[in-house]
């Protein structure tokens, strides 16, 4: 089972090797290489067409590097399909391999043979139905364009050894998304959460199997984007000791293109899904219906108004209440909840005015869930995290129960009757004019936070910093009409002692307030000289 960290979380090095290396150094260099060879086209339209060929070649570098291998031992099983499906690698027939379409990049009918092996590849392996792009022969695609871009992408990871080459064609990928997000602006909204947005969720959760918890590996997103809550949750379970394959993940996408987008994006990463796609939505047509999981993350469209909740007013889901036919929000935060598992818990990503709308109804559901004692935790995160909205935002964080099993096998202290407030706002750094991430160091100071309060193994001991964090009663909570803006709670910062002795202190400022004021009374007589020289005096 994978071994639980509480006070570190393992980073990767950005520093090093900088030849293929998989830094953030390189991954940039080469979007920006990318995407100068974009020339007018969308970002929108170019975003598939280049993330479509680094997918190819992962797979192609995937199965090239299982086929050497059984070739070594056993040639006959080199050609067996079934020696590739039990190693989680894809089947790619040779038409399809990227050594053939990087010999032929230079071809006008490139763009062709791309379809073609896409289609190859879709029909050799069942999972890939439907998911990979086709029309990279469409009269309006620049055919030099793609040569150039074959070219550039045949240089990621070149001679890296097998599990190095996924690493570092996934964390391009990942990386592409981020920036194709970036690039769409309000539209990369839809698909993309950013990543220390995503990081915060999943440091505070901890997705890992935890028998002392009672809580299996089984991970849920229920408007899951392009898969990037399940490509962090992965990425914990490595960073702690696990390995892939130890949670299970599940979601649901009701955009078909950010579906295949989620799909490649995982299988770039060799992790097994079960995603779901159909147009109805997570709401209408709840293709999990059965699912319960022990770890809910999603980041779902911010007050959606147009979500069908007419048509769901007696829906079982709706355990706090009806939610608004106009806003999605508390639809969304009971549809997660009623998939938790008995001591599951979720993280949601909601536009602020969640915690204290009182519109339609939103603060009865809200008191009601506040009482029920299943808000866990709150946390109001600083503006300009997000590609899509200027909107400021928060985090929920929910729990079926606050009181597992606890003490030193591993498990939580008693939390009943209580919610953790943290302010985030003053946290971040700009990233560029428009955008604000948070650091390494911030994410984990929120998480230690959350961990010391939740009384976990090995975390240190919990305490109330005024201006950042408040553990609250209920009680308290009512007193501020149910509403959970953690700035009600937790208070003004306290000021850092200065060391000024009191008397020189009050000496120096009746000091600095006498000057200030006899300059201000001079400035007034100048002033007053001025207008009476002007005719407008007294």
């Amino acid at each position: 089972m994978a071994q639980r960290k509480t006070s570190k979380t393992s980073k990767t090095s950005n520093s090093g090797r900088n030849a293929n290396g998989g830094n953030l150094g390189f991954e940039a260099e080469l979007f920006k290489a990318a995407d100068k060879l974009r020339g007018n086209m969308e970002p929108s339209d170019y975003k598939h067409v280049a993330l479509g060929l680094i997918f190819l070649k992962y797979i192609s570098d995937a199965f090239e590097a299982r086929h050497s291998a059984l070739l070594a031992e056993d040639p006959q099983a080199a050609e067996d399909k079934d020696e590739y499906l039990a190693d989680n690698v894809f089947w790619v027939p040779k038409e399809a391999r990227w050594s053939h379409l990087q010999a032929a990049a230079r071809q006008p009918t490139i763009g062709t043979l791309i379809d073609e092996a896409m289609r190859a590849i879709e029909k050799d392996n069942e999972s890939l139905k439907g998911v990979l792009p086709k029309d990279y022969a469409r009269p309006a695609l620049n055919k030099v364009m793609l040569g150039e871009l074959i070219d550039l992408i045949s240089g990621i990871a070149l001679g890296e050894a097998g599990d190095r080459s996924k690493d570092v064609l996934g964390r391009v990928y990942e990386y592409f998304l981020g920036q194709f997000a970036g690039a769409e602006g309000k539209r990369g909204g839809e698909f993309y959460t950013p990543r220390s947005v995503v990081r915060v969720l999943v440091e505070m959760l901890e997705p890992l199997p935890d028998p002392a918890r009672g809580v299996a590996g089984r991970v849920y997103d229920p408007c899951c984007g392009s898969g990037g809550m399940f490509v962090q949750s992965e990425k914990f379970v490595q960073e702690h000791g696990g390995r892939i394959g130890d949670i299970a993940i599940y979601g649901q996408e009701s955009n078909y293109t950010t579906w295949r987008l989620a799909k490649m994006n995982l299988a770039v990463r060799g992790i097994d899904s079960d995603i779901r796609w159909n147009n109805e939505g997570s709401f209408h047509k709840d293709e999990l219906r059965d699912l319960k999981a022990d770890f809910i993350l999603a980041n779902p469209p911010f007050n959606i108004s147009d979500w069908g909740g007419d048509r769901l007013r007696e829906d079982p889901r709706w355990k706090f209440g009806a939610p608004p036919v106009g806003n999605a929000n508390y639809a969304w935060l009971q549809h997660i909840f009623h998939h938790l598992a008995p001591n599951g818990t979720a993280g949601v990503v909601l536009a602020n005015g969640s915690m204290s709308s009182n519109q339609s109804g939103e603060g009865e559901i809200r008191r009601a869930m506040v009482e029920a004692d299943v808000v866990d935790c709150m946390v109001a995160l600083p503006g300009q995290l997000f590609y899509s909205t200027q909107i400021p935002a928060c985090l929920w964080f929910l729990a079926r129960n606050k009181n597992p099993a606890h003490g030193k096998d591993g498990g939580l202290r008693d939390r009943r009757g209580q919610v953790l407030f943290i302010d985030a706002r003053k946290m971040g750094v700009l990233v560029d004019r428009t955008r604000r991430e948070l650091t390494d160091e911030e994410v984990q100071k929120i998480a230690d936070t959350y961990h010391a309060w939740r009384g976990e193994a090995g975390a240190s001991e919990y305490a109330d910093v005024p201006g950042f964090c408040k553990s609250a009663t209920l009680d308290e909570i009512r007193k501020h009409g149910h509403v959970l803006t953690p700035g009600r709670f937790v208070g003004a910062a306290e000021q850092e002692e200065d060391g000024e002795p009191f008397e020189e202190k009050m000496a120096r400022l009746s000091a600095q307030w006498r000057a200030q004021r006899a300059e201000a009374a001079r400035l007034d007589a100048e002033i007053e000289t001025n207008l009476r020289e002007l005719g407008y005096g007294e």
